[in-house]
C-alpha cells in the first residue's frame, strides 16, 4: 500500500473510531450551545435534505442558511431556519440539469452561487459549472433562471467540493481535493463571464482533503474543512497564509459543509445524512476574523455549577475526551501528509 493509501486508511479508522464513540457529532459543540454563548446546533428537519453538501449563511434573512443535496435531487436549493431546522423556502433552478452539486456561497452583492463542481470519476470532467441567482427578498418557494458559468482549471480537470466567494471583492475561488495530487486553491477571473470559459488558476497548495470552504464576513479569514479536520488561513492580498492554531472541527458522520455566522465569531459545520445536524464552533485567538476579534465573555462558573446536573457534566467530560482523540488523530494525519511533500 502506498503512503497516501496508508494515510487514507488511517483517516478512515480514526474517523470511524471517534464517530463510534460520539455518534454524529462531538459533544464539544453541543456543550457550547447549552451554555448559550452563541448559535446552537440544529437538525435539518426536511426529509428531502438527505445529502446536505454545502452551507451558506444568508445575507438577507437573519438565522437562515442555504443548503442543497449532493446529487440526484434535481436543481433545488433550500433555505433553512437555523433556530428550528425547518425549511422556509425552496428555490428551483430552471433550465439546468446539475451533475454533482457540492458547494454554495453568498456573494457581497447578495447573489447565491451554486457549485456544480464535484467529480466522482476522480477529476476527469473537462469542465464544471457555477450557477448564480439573486437571493430572494421573500422566503417562499420560487423558480428562478440562474446565470450559468462554465469553469475549467488551467492545469487540467480535478475533483473539488469547495467554492468560496470573497465578501469584499466578489472574486470566486475553488479548493480542489487532495486525491490525485496535492490539493490547491484556484482563483477565478476578477469577474465571471457567462459566455465562453472561465479559467481558474492555482494560487496556493493545500494539505487538506477539502470538502467545503468559506470566507469570513470581513474577508480576513478563509476556512477549509475536511471529513475529520480543518485549516484556517489569514487572507491577505488575495493569498492564503496558514494559521498554526488548530480549528476544533466537530466529528461528524460525513462532514461536508462549513460557513461563518454573519458576525464572524462562529463556524457552522454540516454533515450528510437525513436529519443531520449543523454544529457551531465558537472561534477565539488567531482564528477569529479581524473584525470579530475581542476578548471572550466571562462565564459565571458558580451559576454553571448550580444549574448543571451530573448528566450534563458527564456529557461535557465525554465530549472533552473524544475531542482530544479527534485532535490527536488529525495532528497525526497532518504530520503524515506533510511528510509526503
Amino acid at each position: 500500500m502506498s503512503e497516501l493509501g496508508r494515510v487514507r486508511s488511517g483517516a478512515a479508522v480514526a474517523a470511524a473510531l471517534v464517530c463510534a464513540l460520539v455518534g454524529p457529532a462531538s459533544g464539544v459543540a453541543a456543550a457550547d450551545g447549552q451554555e448559550g454563548d452563541g448559535p446552537e446546533a440544529f437538525t435539518l428537519r426536511d426529509k428531502r435534505i438527505d445529502e446536505s453538501s454545502g452551507l451558506a449563511a444568508s445575507r438577507a434573512h437573519e438565522h437562515v442558511y442555504w443548503t442543497h443535496n449532493d446529487s440526484d435531487d434535481g436543481p433545488r436549493v433550500y433555505a433553512v431556519d437555523g433556530r428550528t431546522g425547518r425549511t422556509v423556502a425552496t428555490v428551483t433552478l430552471q433550465g439546468i440539469d446539475p451533475r454533482d452539486v457540492e458547494a454554495i456561497a453568498v456573494g457581497p452583492d447578495g447573489d447565491v452561487y451554486v457549485a456544480d463542481i464535484g467529480d466522482n470519476l476522480g477529476g476527469t470532467w473537462p469542465e464544471v459549472w457555477i450557477y448564480r441567482f439573486p437571493e430572494p427578498k421573500q422566503l417562499r418557494d420560487v423558480t428562478v433562471t440562474p446565470t450559468r458559468y462554465t469553469v475549467r482549471y488551467e492545469d487540467g480537470p480535478r475533483d473539488a467540493e469547495s467554492l468560496m466567494v470573497h465578501p469584499k471583492t466578489g472574486r470566486v475561488y475553488i479548493a480542489s481535493k487532495n486525491n490525485k495530487e496535492r490539493g490547491g486553491i484556484y482563483a477565478g477571473p476578477e469577474e465571471l463571464s457567462p459566455s465562453g470559459v472561465n479559467t481558474f488558476r492555482r494560487i496556493a497548495d493545500t494539505e487538506i482533503w477539502a470538502t467545503d470552504g468559506a470566507f469570513s464576513p470581513d474577508g480576513t479569514r478563509l476556512m477549509l474543512r475536511s471529513y475529520f479536520g480543518g485549516e484556517m488561513y489569514v487572507w491577505r492580498d488575495g493569498k492564503p497564509d496558514p494559521i498554526d492554531d488548530m480549528v476544533p472541527v466537530p466529528m461528524q458522520r460525513q462532514g461536508e459543509s462549513v460557513t461563518f455566522t454573519p458576525d464572524g465569531r462562529t463556524l457552522m459545520f454540516g454533515s450528510e445524512g437525513r436529519h443531520s445536524t449543523v454544529d457551531p464552533v465558537e472561534l477565539d485567538g488567531t482564528l477569529l476574523p479581524e473584525n470579530a476579534a475581542r476578548p471572550a465573555p466571562e462565564r459565571d462558573r458558580g451559576s454553571d455549577n448550580q444549574d448543571t446536573g451530573s448528566g450534563d457534566r458527564n456529557e461535557v467530560a465525554i465530549g472533552g475526551v473524544t475531542f482530544a482523540i479527534a485532535i490527536g488523530a488529525w495532528m497525526l494525519l497532518r504530520g503524515l501528509l506533510r511528510r509526503r511533500r
